[in-house]
């Protein structure tokens, strides 16, 4: 078998791979040649599927929040951060303090 050949088996394999994969997709071709997804037809409305994504795109925001959490409080700068508040928090106690004191 020449190279060529071997390149155009190959190529002929390709073409097939993208277009199940697009046809998995929903993916058709009209009739200008414009590609566009085919409706859907498992039931689901525009509006459930409006609902979902606005779902989908309160929980990656929710994501970010809890990975913000999750790094934010082992840098040094949150450790700074926190040593400060404890600093206030331990001078406003102080006034407390001497105000139990002269009572």
């Amino acid at each position: 078998m020449s190279s060529w050949a071997i390149v155009a088996l190959v190529a002929i394999v390709i073409w097939g791979i993208v277009e199940s994969i697009r046809a998995r997709a929903g993916i058709i071709t009209d009739e200008d040649g414009n590609q566009k997804i085919a409706p859907r037809e498992d039931g689901r409305s525009a509006a459930e599927l409006e609902a979902a994504r606005r779902e989908l795109a309160d929980l990656r925001e929710r994501v970010k929040v809890l990975e913000r959490i999750a790094t934010d409080g082992n840098t040094s700068a949150a450790r700074e951060q926190a040593r400060i508040a404890a600093e206030i928090e331990a001078l406003r106690a102080l006034p407390a303090a001497r105000e139990e004191k002269s009572e």
